[in-house]
């Protein structure tokens, strides 16, 4: 009887281990429908499994899908003393920028914002040459993939790469920051508005906006009268406009605004740049 108990046992086992493996997933789908099954299961909750399908997403994404545009690009003239450059950089508020010779096309090297504190203490720059503080650039393809590229980033210690199109051109430009940000989401930097406030204005007119603003608030800062009927918050209303989920830097313009998405995911959108509209 023993022996029977021990055979069952046995096959008992056997059973579960069999059983774990009848369910392991074939393909990356069937992966990511497990995952979310363990979050329906209470096994995960919402931000691990957002974490999760982004860290497994970002491999199908490229660089082109994520670069800022060219056309967005803020860069710096190498022959640009610190009167004429400094004030894009206040008003940008990057850490990085390429700084370019003749062209856009020409990039020479990047600059670290932070090497320019030591201008601070000398009242008479004459003599300064920017190109003594150039850090050397990085070049990616537009196709390269951006689990590769983040891989490259952390080995070579860089924060942002210039990318370049198929006739050697400067397509845009990418920095770590944007990769994570297809993995975690919205990473705070020097462009977020402070946790307690939904709006921030620019030295330009511009002002930084929240998705998660409330339209009740947008139509009180800005004298608007948007409809909340249909959306809370001024994200839903941008999304709406949009007809999809944006992607970073995609534009458009409602009544006497428009709206630039400054940080987006594969979810939501997070932060926007409002240019107000003179009609």
């Amino acid at each position: 009887m023993s022996e029977d108990r021990s055979s069952n046992g046995h096959r008992s086992w056997l059973g579960k281990i069999t059983q774990a493996f009848a369910h392991e997933p074939k393909n990356r789908q069937q992966l990511l429908e497990l995952l979310r099954e363990a979050h329906q299961n209470k096994l995960l909750d919402s931000e691990a499994l957002a974490i999760v399908e982004g860290a497994i997403q970002v491999a199908d994404l490229q660089v082109r899908d994520i670069m800022v545009p060219r056309s967005q690009m803020v860069s710096i003239k190498a022959g640009h003393t610190p009167h004429e450059f400094l004030p894009a950089i206040i008003e940008s508020a990057h850490s990085r920028y390429p700084v370019c010779g003749e062209s856009l096309d020409d990039v020479i090297g990047v600059l670290l914002a932070k090497d320019l504190l030591p201008l601070v203490l000398h009242d008479n720059n004459h003599g300064f040459n920017l190109k003594d503080l150039l850090r050397p650039a990085t070049f990616v393809p537009e196709s390269k993939r951006l689990n590769v590229l983040l891989r490259e980033f952390r080995a070579n210690h860089n924060h942002m790469a210039i990318v370049i199109d198929e006739y050697g051109g400067v397509a845009g430009l990418v920095t770590i920051e944007d990769v994570l940000e297809q993995i975690v989401g919205d990473i705070e930097d020097e462009h977020d508005v402070e946790e307690d406030s939904y709006i921030k204005p620019l030295p330009s007119g511009d002002f930084l906006v929240k998705a998660l603003t409330p339209i009740d608030n947008f139509n009180e800062a800005f004298k608007s009268q948007f409809s909340d009927d249909e959306f809370d918050t001024v994200g839903g209303l941008v999304m709406s406009a949009f007809g999809h989920l944006p992607k970073r830097n995609e534009v458009t313009e409602i009544g006497d605004f428009r709206f630039r998405i400054l940080s987006a995911d594969s979810r939501r959108v997070h932060l926007l740049r409002l240019t107000p509209l003179e009609r």
